[in-house]
């Protein structure tokens, strides 16, 4: 079946569902399906350790009746099961309380014309393809001098069709895909200490995806440089991060500003729309319509249009992520971020985030500290949402005069995401990687719980 049919077949279906709903009682209805094949290979200790293939679908029917609302999904499409789900699901809507907040787009703010965001690969990799980029994600990791030991690679593919169709006029279907590779070696010895570490690459098409020689290269040499760690003394220290875990902070950044924090109250951020949260010049930007982006969308998952936005512009901070329930908490519009799956109601989510990148190198950033730690790795959950304090395991280098010396581990880095935000200074050495991407960062000087 081709990709065309797969879309036909699935609108067909949510149509026949919603009008169902309708029928039944319900004053709007939108409904969801998510069809999907994957097939992942691993290798390890250079023999084939697994192959699955998987494949399977899910519908999810969202139905109000007034401002009561209820979603139900299965996996059962014949006409008695969904007959079953419309009725379960207009039942439960009559028995919630009322939300006001509840409802679908207005028909005339949904989207008609969407974007190409070419996110669908149309060629599925071979069994033997995937084996052979394992092979050799696997064994060059081995290789680097050092690791002995390997906990496993894998090369894996999925697509999916995704289709909506809601009572308010809206209906479209897309597909996407995505490949992966993942490796974790282990480099040292029982006798004189063992260091695990990993690489991985993801990209929509197989073909945008990094050489697996050089990602089993790079997960080896994270190993090997990780041993002979010691703990660093107490005290305070500048702290860099590396593009791995500074897009991590861009996390907690999305958290603090998703409308269903706001509405909460729960958010540090929570009274700083429009004001300054990091210094002069820091860009941080969303494009849900990225060609082959790894989370490009062409519209959001209540049919509104998505479109790109700065969300930081020049250190301020330019709006909050909402849906249309959290919107209409907070008396705003939407912002065109709903999310959902089948079996979820739609809630606030981004797209392509990334931290825009500064003028300066990593060697430069690195260069003009005295005594500081490069932080390849946290651990540990230590951040607090409301007030923004931060506090977690941390691992990487040390920075002694401007260089990359010796190894640290078992020691805790402590501040303030409202601190670090402020002295954030992006390096130039940006790669689009996942789909939340940030380069090297400086953050000032944290405090160090060490020896």
């Amino acid at each position: 079946m081709t990709d065309t049919d797969k879309s036909a077949a699935a609108l067909g279906i949510l149509d026949d569902l919603v009008r169902r709903a309708m029928r039944a009682g319900a004053s709007a209805a939108d409904a969801v399906v998510v069809d999907g094949v994957s097939v992942s290979v691993a290798y390890r200790m250079g023999r084939p350790e697994k192959l699955e293939r998987a494949e399977g679908g899910d519908l999810g029917l969202r139905v109000l009746v007034g401002t009561r609302q209820a979603l139900v999904s299965t996996a059962d499409r014949s006409p008695q099961g969904l007959d079953a789900l419309v009725e379960r699901a207009v039942a439960m809507a009559r028995a919630v309380p009322e939300d006001p907040t509840l409802g679908l787009a207005d028909p005339a703010l949904v989207a008609r014309d969407l974007p190409d965001i070419d996110g669908c690969d149309p060629d599925e990799p071979s069994v033997e393809l995937l084996s052979e980029r394992a092979r050799l994600l696997e064994d060059a990791a081995r290789a680097v001098p050092g690791v002995t030991n390997s906990e496993g690679a894998e090369a894996s593919w999925g697509r999916s069709t995704v289709a909506l169709v809601g009572s308010n006029g809206f209906a479209h279907a897309y597909h996407t895909s995505q490949s992966s590779l993942g490796v974790a070696v282990v480099a040292g010895s029982d006798a004189h200490g063992m260091e695990s570490d990993y690489a991985s690459s993801a990209a929509v098409y197989g073909a945008d995806l990094r050489d697996p020689v050089e990602v089993g290269r790079d997960a080896g040499e994270r190993a090997v440089r990780r041993l002979g760690a010691t703990r660093v003394p107490t005290g305070r220290r500048v702290i860099v991060f590396d593009p791995r875990v500074a897009r991590g902070l861009i996390g907690h950044l999305l958290s603090a500003i998703n409308g269903a924090s706001i509405v909460r109250g729960t958010s540090f951020l929570k009274n700083k729309r429009g004001e300054a949260v990091f210094a002069p010049g820091i860009e941080v930007i969303e494009d849900p319509l990225r060609p082959r982006g790894l989370r490009s969308r062409p519209c959001d998952a209540e049919g509104l249009p998505c479109r790109r936005r700065s969300l930081i512009d020049d250190g301020r901070l330019t709006t909050w992520i909402l849906d249309l329930r959290t919107a209409r908490a907070l008396g705003l519009e939407s912002t065109g971020h709903a999310g959902r799956g089948p079996s979820s109601a739609p809630s606030p989510t981004t797209s392509n985030v990334w931290l825009a990148p500064g003028v300066l190198t990593p060697d430069a950033l690195i260069g003009a500290i005295d005594d500081g730690l490069y932080v390849t790795d946290l651990v540990g959950q230590g951040v607090n949402g409301l007030t923004g304090d931060y506090s977690r395991g941390a691992a990487g280098l040390r920075i002694e005069k401007g260089q990359l010396t010796t190894p640290f581990n078992e020691v805790t880095i402590a501040g303030t995401l409202q601190d670090m935000f402020a002295a954030l200074v992006p390096a130039n050495d940006l790669v689009f990687r996942h789909g939340v991407d940030a380069p090297t960062v400086f953050l000032g000087d944290m405090m160090v719980a060490g020896a």
